[in-house]
C-alpha cells in the first residue's frame, strides 16, 4: 500500500516535509472530498528553480501554514472512508517496485528540478518505488494517505538506519522534519496501522485454516433440463440431469500447474431416430456435459502438468488429456473457461473445431510462444503434440506408441489483440472398432466406444462399405480455425477441417469434411453475460451422400452473480446421422451452473 505514495514524491526528507504542509493549505480551501492534490503544483516558480533552498526549519517558522493544517484536521470526514477510498485506486495492477538508482526511472532526467531530491531519496533512503514499466510519474497528485504510507515506510527506514549506527546518513534536521510529519499524520498512521494489524490477524486466520499453502480447490455443479423434439427425436423424455467436476490446481513455483480433477455426471445424449422410427448412428447434438454412461460414477476427469521449460511451455497428461489443453483454439466466448464446461457454448460442436477431439488421454506437448501473449486469442505460437488413447495398457496393440494415437502440430498467428489464427494438422491411428473424434475413449468390456460430434459414418471410417466390417484406419486431418473481435462486445470466429481417412482394409477410404461459424456478444444485456448464435455442418462423410447434417444453435447465458449462471437455449439438428430418411429434431436446453 505504501508503495502508491511515490507517484509524485520528488524532494528531500526536509522538502519532503515542507511540500506536504503546503498542500495542505490547498487541501484546508478544498472540500473534504478534494484530498488529490499535486504537491508540485503549489511550490511557486521559485521554487521549483531552487527547491533546495528550503528547509525545515523555514517551513516549521509558517504560522499561517500550521494554521491551515490544524483547521484541514477538524474536518469531520471518516477516517474508513477514505482509507477504503485509497483502497480502491490501488487495485489498478499498476502495482511498483523497490529501485536503487534514479536513473532506473526512464522519465526522471539530470535536468528535471527534483532529479536532485529524489537521487537523495533513492540513495540514502531507499523508500522509493517506481512502477513495473520503469517510469516514476513524478507529476501525478497523492492524498494524504498515499503520503501517510510512504512516511511510514520513510520511518521504519530511518528508524534502521539509526539502529546500525548509520546517523552520518540522517541529519538534525531530516529527523525533526521527520518527527513534526508524524505528528501531523498521527491519525492517518494510526489508521493505517489498525488497518494492516487487522488484515494480519486474518490472514494468520486464514493460514492456520487454510486448505493448503500450494493448492486451490475450484468447482463446478451443472443441473440441466433438457429435452429433445421433433420428428427426428420423437422417442426422448424430459430428462434433468447433472454433472459435478471438482479439482485441485496446484503450484510449487508459482509458474507451473499440476491439474487433478474428479467427474461425476448422469447427462447422457439423446436417441434420434430417422423417419421409420430406426435409431440413427450419430453423435450430434452432444452438449458439453453429457457424460455417456457414466451413472454418476466418480472418476478421473484430468490429470496434467504444466511448466515452463526455456522459450517454451511443457504439457503432460497422465489422464484426461486434450488438444485444447495447450493447443489455441480461436473460438473466444464458445469453448467456455476450460475443458467444455458450463460457461461457453451449448454443444460440443460449436465450442470448438472438431480436430481437437481426434484422440486424447496421456502424452506431452510442447507450445512456444513468441511475442505478447495475445489475451483471450492467445499469442502467436508453434505447437507440437502426442496423445495416447491407451497409454496405461501393456498389453499387445496398447501402450503410447501401439494404440490410438493422435500427433498434432499446430501454427497460431495472433496479430495484434483482434484476430486470431490457427492451422492445424493432426495424423492418428485408430484401432478396429474405435471413432474418428473420440477424445481418447475407446471403449472396454463394458462399454463401447464413444464419439463426441459428428456422424456414425465419418466417426467409423474404417467401415468396409461392402462387408460392414470394422477395420483399422488412419487419418491425416487438416484445420483452419480463425477468430476476430470486432469490438469488446462482438466476437466472430468459425473454422473448417477435411480428414483424408485411410482403412487397413479395402474399400474403406473416405473423406471427412466439417466446417462453422458463429457470433458472440459478450456482456449483452449485463455484465458476464453472453450470447451466442453457431451454425455450420457436423463431421460427415462425403462418399455417403444423402442430406447434409446441418447445426443451428442459439443460447443466451444469464449471470445472476459471480458463482451462478443460467443458460437457456436451443439445437437444431436438420438430417442427424446424414442418411436419405433423416428427420430433424430440436434439442432444448435450461442449463444452471454453479462455479465456486
Amino acid at each position: 500500500m505504501s508503495n502508491l505514495l511515490w507517484k509524485s514524491l520528488v524532494v528531500t526528507p526536509a522538502v519532503f516535509g515542507a511540500s506536504v504542509l503546503v498542500s495542505t493549505s490547498a487541501i484546508a480551501a478544498t472540500n473534504a472530498g478534494s484530498s488529490k492534490v499535486s504537491t508540485t503544483q503549489e511550490l511557486s516558480q521559485a521554487e521549483k528553480q531552487e527547491p533546495l533552498a528550503l528547509n525545515s526549519q523555514e517551513v516549521l517558522n509558517q504560522p499561517e501554514v500550521i494554521a491551515q493544517v490544524q483547521q484541514q484536521q477538524t474536518v469531520q470526514v471518516s477516517e474508513l472512508e477514505k482509507i477504503d477510498r485509497y483502497s480502491q485506486e490501488g487495485v489498478s495492477g499498476d502495482s511498483q517496485s523497490q529501485v536503487t538508482s534514479v536513473s532506473q526511472f526512464s522519465d526522471v532526467q539530470p535536468t528535471d528540478w527534483a532529479f536532485q531530491a529524489l537521487q537523495s531519496l533513492v540513495e540514502r533512503y531507499g523508500c522509493i518505488a517506481g512502477y513495473p514499466n520503469g517510469t516514476y510519474r513524478g507529476n501525478r497528485a497523492m492524498t494524504r494517505y498515499e503520503f501517510a504510507a510512504g512516511l511510514n515506510a520513510c520511518l521504519d527506514r530511518v528508524n534502521e538506519l539509526i539502529a546500525t549506527a548509520t546517523a552520518d546518513l540522517v541529519t538534525k534536521e531530516d529527523l525533526a522534519t521527520l518527527q513534526r510529519l508524524q505528528e501531523e499524520f498521527s491519525a492517518e498512521l494510526a489508521t493505517l496501522r489498525g488497518r494492516v494489524d487487522a488484515l494480519e490477524a486474518r490472514t494468520a486466520e486464514l493460514e492456520a485454516n487454510q486448505f493448503s499453502t500450494t493448492t486451490k480447490l475450484k468447482g463446478e455443479a451443472i443441473f440441466a433440463l433438457t429435452d429433445a423434439f421433433g420428428d427426428g427425436a420423437s422417442d426422448n423424455n424430459t430428462v434433468f440431469q447433472n454433472r459435478v467436476r471438482l479439482g485441485l490446481e496446484t503450484s510449487f513455483t508459482g509458474k507451473d500447474r499440476l491439474i487433478t480433477r474428479l467427474d461425476s455426471g448422469n447427462a447422457e445424449r439423446f436417441d434420434l431416430n430417422d423417419d421409420n422410427d430406426n435409431a440413427v448412428d450419430t453423435f450430434e447434438g452432444t452438449q458439453t456435459f453429457n457424460e455417456p454412461e457414466n451413472g454418476n460414477d466418480v472418476e478421473i476427469g484430468r490429470l496434467t502438468y504444466e511448466v515452463p521449460v526455456g522459450p517454451a511451455k511443457l504439457y503432460v497428461a497422465a489422464a484426461g488429456g486434450r488438444h485444447s489443453h495447450y493447443a489455441a483454439t480461436n473460438n473466444p466466448y464458445f469453448e467456455g473457461e476450460e475443458d467444455d464446461d458450463g460457461q461457453g457454448a451449448l454443444s460440443t460442436f460449436a465450442s470448438e473445431n472438431p480436430i481437437y477431439r481426434i484422440g486424447g488421454g496421456a502424452g506431452a506437448a510442447l507450445n512456444f510462444r513468441f511475442g505478447d501473449k495475445g489475451g483471450i486469442l492467445k499469442g502467436t505460437s508453434v505447437t507440437l503434440g502426442y496423445l495416447g488413447s491407451e497409454g496405461s495398457g501393456p498389453g499387445d496393440g496398447e501402450g503410447l506408441f501401439n494404440g490410438n494415437y493422435a500427433a498434432l502440430g499446430q501454427l497460431n498467428f495472433n496479430l495484434g489483440d483482434r484476430i486470431g489464427v490457427a492451422a492445424t494438422y493432426v495424423h492418428g491411428y485408430h484401432g478396429a472398432g474405435t471413432l474418428l473424434f473420440d477424445e481418447g475413449d475407446v471403449g472396454d468390456e463394458n462399454e463401447l466406444p464413444s464419439a463426441t460430434v459428428g456422424t456414425g459414418f465419418a466417426n467409423r471410417g474404417g467401415i468396409n462399405s461392402v462387408t460392414g466390417a470394422s477395420n483399422p484406419f488412419s487419418s491425416n486431418t487438416y484445420g483452419l480455425s480463425a477468430a476476430f473481435r470486432a469490438s469488446e462486445k462482438i466476437s466472430i470466429s468459425g473454422f473448417v477441417s477435411y480428414t483424408d481417412l485411410t482403412g487397413f482394409g479395402s474399400n474403406d477410404d473416405g473423406e471427412v469434411w466439417s466446417y462453422g461459424a458463429g457470433v458472440a456478444f459478450p456482456d449483452f444485456g449485463k455484465r458476464g453475460n453472453l450470447l451466442g448464435i453457431y451454425a455450420g455442418a457436423q463431421p460427415y462423410l462425403g462418399e455417403v451422400g444423402g442430406e447434409r447434417p446441418y447445426h443451428i444453435e442459439g443460447f443466451y447465458k444469464y449471470r445472476v452473480n459471480d458463482n451462478v449462471a443460467i443458460t437457456p437455449g436451443i439445437i437444431y439438428l436438420t438430417a442427424p446421422g446424414q442418411g436419405d430418411d433423416a428427420e430433424e429434431a430440436f434439442i432444448g436446453t435450461l442449463r444452471t451452473t454453479f462455479s465456486f
